[in-house]
């Protein structure tokens, strides 16, 4: 069966399981410490993506979904951003469980992801424990003194665990180990990543809302451009000297423009997956002109 060209892997689970630091991990660097220190606020979905083993690999980190201390409107938000950003699906889930007590908050989580996600998605899930201190996790020990919940979790993804130490960010091994374990359970779902009807109607709304936002910088470069060239052209009418060097700033001001523009649309794809449906054109275009304010400060 012919590999897919990348894979798409979402990282779930409570507050402080350790889902930054196994995306750091897989990664191989610092990448969602980095990416959040861009942000004041550091509880929202983020996506990154790397070369991992020969493969593109891209990560959804969900530090949001399952916070308790934030208002439902917002981790609402934040479900449709994680959706957005795994469109058309993500390969596996990554159901991050710290090594120790299964507590209720993470008792709660799981059943969030199932809300969230759907039943069938535990055929695409994969039980990640982390540790980040020295300690060797004992995770025979965890799995023989499981309760009846993770029992039943363990059930619900066919045994599918993966043991991942984040203070070891060197040991390759074990992130190889862990695709190839996403792989095999690829393999075993025919190949295909999760979908569901929210992903078909969340693909459509993309590519749609895509459409639109380039429309909308297309006109917007139209509209610069035609203000440029009238501004010269009377400043040409006024100016008795000077004019070759009027022609070139013109000439110089009109492809900044189409530089500007031509990068904004580059971005379009990463902007609209950070939206939800109820966002206008408009609103979107504020959002990115606030990303690219907080990415260039």
């Amino acid at each position: 069966m012919e590999r897919p060209p990348e894979f798409r892997l979402v990282l779930v689970g409570k507050t402080g399981a350790g889902k930054s630091s196994s995306g750091n991990t897989i990664l191989g660097r610092d990448a969602f410490s980095a990416a959040v220190s861009h942000s004041s606020v550091t509880r929202q979905c983020c996506k990154l993506s790397g070369e991992v083993f020969g493969r593109e690999v891209t990560i959804v980190d969900t530090p949001g979904l399952f916070d308790t201390s934030l208002p439902e409107p917002t981790v609402k938000r934040e479900i449709s951003k994680c959706i957005n950003m795994s469109a058309p699906g993500p390969h596996a889930i990554l159901l991050v469980i710290k090594v120790g007590p299964f507590t209720n908050e993470e008792q709660d989580a799981v059943r969030q992801v199932e809300e969230i996600f759907g039943e069938d998605a535990w055929r695409h899930t994969i039980i990640l424990f982390t540790q980040d201190d020295q300690a060797e996790p004992d995770i025979d020990r965890q799995l023989r003194e499981a309760g009846p919940e993770l029992q039943s979790i363990l059930k619900k993804v066919e045994n599918r665990f993966h043991c991942l130490h984040n203070n070891h960010v060197d040991d390759r091994s074990q992130v190889l180990d862990l695709l190839e374990m996403v792989e095999k359970m690829v393999d075993a779902n025919s190949g295909q990543c999760y979908s569901n009807y929210t992903y078909i109607e969340v693909v459509e709304m993309l590519a749609q809302r895509e459409l639109e936002l380039r429309e909308f910088y297309e006109k917007k470069l139209k509209e610069k451009i035609k203000a440029v060239e009238s501004k010269y052209e009377k400043m040409l009418m006024e100016a008795q000297q000077g004019q070759p060097d009027t022609k070139k700033r013109r000439q110089a001001e009109v492809q900044e423009v189409k530089r500007y523009y031509e990068d904004l649309k580059r971005d379009v794809r990463h902007v609209v997956e950070q939206t939800v449906k109820t966002d206008s054109i408009e609103d979107i275009h504020n959002f990115h002109m606030t990303l690219k304010l907080k990415f260039t400060s």
